[in-house]
């Protein structure tokens, strides 16, 4: 086990990502958790997780100061390498120039922190203080332009830390400092599997579900899917999968969801509520304020469809990692991060809720999903489809959501992806999907003036969904996709493409 001591990064979650990603079992605690239960946990490793804090502030969010006497290897990743210099006598002051963004390591490679790691290799700044001076005992061993201090280690103390972010896909070896430190470091020897994990969730599943139903929010997409099966196979038939046709979901996805389930020899309760939910949605154009809408919505149906049932005493989602910390405001005890979006499934649930939530893949990201639905059998129909948001078109057309306006996205939506699949260009695509933007420009028709809608075509390579930038789609296949919009859905005269990578944008556009 390696604990993640978690001081409000956006990031934090990458880095457990990281460390999962080399099959070793990891858990994201608060900064400032006891000594006591740090020993309770007994983990072979601690992680200090960046930070949008300076330990130059006047209360600052720090970690026990006793972690360093327990002879367990710590890694710092930026604000925790400035946590470690805090504590043992370094010295952190405001940088004059801050550093963000892509920049070149210089080092001499020889470490082993960094083995592996030559001068040139990027990696990925986000820090507006720096080491001035570094503790006693400690040796420096990289830098940047603009930071002396890129890297530091006591080897006796097992003490290592980095100011860059090796969490991050920017960072070009990343992986390689968690490798060099989970493995050669710490001699971690590797246990998490898609296997270990279907038994570790199946046994706390049985245990907590016992003879109670349970309903599952149901959208057809990767995460529902995988969290159906892995349900099914663990509860049976007291799992009650429902599918609720919002009216906001892609053309004709309702009946393909229906048919492939039925496959699977597993029934689906399809429920239409196309007519409620765009009623919920008039007039409202806020995305946070749609969000919240369908995420309210959908748990009244989900409620209403349980009573039908006996015994139904939770709502199962397919709830990841990046859904939690997107919504989340505050992830940890009192380290405040900023709210990104609220996802209908988690920012969106209310205060109040009259059945118990069962989230069994709310600690992985997508990558790893699919990793599970391969082991539990899913066709790779499901697993390999694009991510859809929960809330569907809504937060993909911009303002008011109106039956014309899905009308329109669908169509867009559908040409879009028939034409990247037919060009081979799909698969090699994390996400791709149009959007119906609020505005009507001038076009011309043969002899005829147009004025019409405009829609936004968004396609992104990611390996979580945390960080992505955007696809270079060829210009035949944008040109062939542009004209067919253009021709054969009635009410879009311009298509224009997202060259937007997140950060700074996110995926979705709200």
């Amino acid at each position: 086990m390696v604990i993640i001591l978690d001081f409000g990064s956006q990031y934090t979650y990458l880095i457990l990502k990281s460390v999962q990603q080399l099959n070793v079992d990891c858990k994201v605690v608060a900064y400032d958790i006891s000594i006591q239960e740090i020993q309770s946990i007994n983990p072979e490793a601690i992680i200090l997780s960046g930070s949008p804090y300076s330990v130059l502030d006047d209360e600052p969010p720090l970690c026990d100061s006793k972690i360093f006497e327990l002879g367990i290897p710590i890694l710092g990743i930026c604000y925790g390498m400035q946590v470690i210099s805090h504590y043992l006598g370094g010295e952190v002051v405001h940088a004059k120039k801050k550093e963000f963004g892509y920049v070149e390591i210089i080092t001499d490679g020889e470490k082993e922190l960094l083995k592996g790691i030559q001068t040139g290799d990027v990696i990925w700044m986000s820090h507006s203080d720096k080491i001035e001076k570094i503790p006693d005992g400690f040796e420096t061993f990289s830098s940047t332009a603009n930071t002396t201090f890129c890297a530091m280690q006591n080897p006796a103390r097992k003490i290592y830390a980095v100011q860059f972010h090796p969490e991050v896909s920017h960072t070009e070896k990343g992986l390689l400092v968690f490798r060099n430190f989970i493995y050669d470091i710490c001699k971690i020897t590797p246990n998490w599997t898609p296997v270990t994990f279907i038994e570790k969730v199946s046994k706390q599943i049985e245990e907590e579900v016992g003879d109670a139903q349970v309903v599952l929010g149901l959208s057809g997409g990767v995460d529902s899917s995988v969290t159906a099966v892995l349900l099914h196979q663990i509860i049976g038939d007291k799992l009650i999968p429902i599918l609720v046709d919002t009216g906001l979901m892609r053309k004709n996805e309702v009946a393909e969801i229906k048919q492939i389930f039925d496959g699977m020899g597993i029934h689906i309760d399809v429920v239409d509520a196309r007519k409620s939910f765009l009623e919920n949605l008039k007039g409202v154009a806020d995305p946070e304020q749609k969000r919240k809408i369908i995420g309210r919505h959908f748990i009244e149906i989900f409620e209403k469809e349980a009573k039908k049932f006996d015994n139904v005493q939770f709502l199962a989602q397919g709830t990841l990692y990046p859904d939690v910390i997107e919504s989340s405001s505050s992830k940890t005890k009192d380290v405040p991060s900023v709210v990104i979006k609220s996802h209908h499934n988690v920012g969106g649930l209310p205060e109040k809720l009259n059945l118990k939530l069962i989230e069994p893949l709310r600690e992985l990201f997508k990558y790893e999903v699919r990793v599970v639905g391969k082991e539990l059998g899913l066709p790779d129909e499901i697993l390999y489809r694009h991510p859809f948001p929960g809330p569907g078109l809504a937060v993909r057309i911009i303002g008011e959501v109106t039956e014309e306006k899905v009308r329109l996205l669908q169509e867009i939506d559908w040409i879009y992806i028939q034409e990247l699949k037919e060009n081979f260009y799909y698969d090699r695509i994390w996400q791709a999907f149009a959007v119906l933007l609020p505005i009507q420009t001038v076009g011309v028709m043969g002899d005829d003036r147009t004025y019409e809608n405009v829609c936004a075509l968004r396609a992104v390579n990611s390996l979580d969904g945390m960080t992505a930038d955007w696809t270079r789609i060829p210009y035949q296949i944008l040109r062939k996709i542009s004209n067919r919009i253009i021709n054969e859905v009635k009410g879009v005269n311009r298509v224009v493409y997202d060259i937007s990578s997140k950060p700074p944008s996110t995926i979705e556009w709200e």
